[in-house]
């Protein structure tokens, strides 16, 4: 009994202390959500023991694509983590908008009060982040039953994996704001491209481009365009040697036809913008080796994953504002 006093009691005064989402009905500032994002997730930690990397990237994989669906509304605080009416209050209770807390946990239902207020509202931030935390503390907080939580929440196993690679690139970066991009080859360097996405391509059968070709002289060094981490580095008959980026908005950032790979670059390795992670080259279109079949030039691809599926987009509107920025910064 003592414990439960003593745990509403800190849980009341860590979120006692949370500043209000808005002032006099503006519109947060992007610097304001990420402060107020980490405030939650540090004082969630606290009360929980769950890391706040772990919180912080569960939160942005569902941002990542909730914003892309029309089928679920936006949300309404800084906390982008969906439950449907049915999960939050349970499927058989007759009221699917309540918001009591023992109902909700007789009908088997999953929504908490988080900020000691007496209601488990679903557009709540706390207790949208106690309602996931009760989720995850049901399989543990290491890592292994981390995992294992997350599968058992989503079902899916390349879920599990992006999330996983979100924690990581926030754990080795100590934050959530981690939007810079940049230009996939120093601009100091003579290079060339062009929209060519969806243009047709012959070789190995009838298929789009599904990228932007930017040409340059062979050993050009290629970089990283944003915060991520490798998930895939290696051999492909059409890219040759190729690595893929996944970075905190569910974008996988693809880098084909390397003359090679930077010195100890892993899967598995976080990496920041503008990291040199290869050289431009003409590699592909055949067996491991093969190279000089067209001129030498870097294939940048963008791809969406929205926590079904994926799909290629035209990365040429992202690579003109990268490279205007990146000229701006250097004026």
């Amino acid at each position: 009994m003592l414990k439960k006093v003593l745990y509403l009691i800190v849980m009341l005064f860590l979120f006692s202390s949370l500043r209000p989402f808005h002032a006099q009905g503006k519109e947060l500032s992007e610097a304001d959500r990420y402060r107020l994002r980490m405030e939650l997730y540090t004082k969630m930690e606290a009360a929980t023991q769950i890391p706040w990397y772990y919180l912080a990237a569960i939160d942005q994989y569902e941002r990542s694509w909730r914003f892309s669906r029309k089928d679920i509304p936006n949300p309404k605080g800084v906390i982008s983590i969906y439950f449907s009416k049915e999960e939050w209050a349970g499927a058989l209770n007759p009221n699917l908008e309540d918001q009591t807390p023992n109902t909700i946990a007789f009908f088997n239902g999953i929504g908490e009060d988080g900020n000691n207020d007496g209601k488990a509202d679903r557009e709540n931030d706390e207790d949208i982040l106690m309602a996931i935390s009760q989720q995850i503390l049901q399989y543990g907080i290491d890592e292994d039953n981390f995992k294992i939580g997350l599968w058992n929440i989503y079902k899916r196993d390349k879920t599990v994996s992006i999330i996983m690679g979100k924690a990581k690139i926030y754990k080795t970066y100590g934050s959530i704001s981690l939007d810079e991009k940049s230009f996939p080859l120093p601009l100091r360097f003579n290079y060339s491209y062009r929209n060519t996405w969806g243009d047709a391509r012959g070789w190995g059968g009838r298929r789009i481009h599904e990228g932007t070709d930017i040409f340059a002289d062979y050993g050009v060094p290629v970089r990283s365009t944003c915060y991520g981490i490798i998930e895939m580095k290696g051999w492909n008959r059409y890219g040759g040697w190729r690595i893929g980026i996944r970075d905190i908005n569910n974008t996988y950032h693809y880098f084909a036809h390397l003359s090679g790979f930077s010195k100890g670059l892993t899967i598995g390795q976080t990496v920041k913008p503008g990291q040199i992670i290869g050289g431009v080259g003409s590699t592909g279109y055949g067996p491991p080796g093969t190279s000089g079949k067209f001129p030498p030039h870097l294939h940048y691809g963008m791809y969406k994953d929205n926590g079904f599926t994926e799909w290629s987009f035209d990365p040429y509107p992202h690579l003109k504002l990268w490279e205007r920025q990146e000229r701006q910064k250097q004026r």
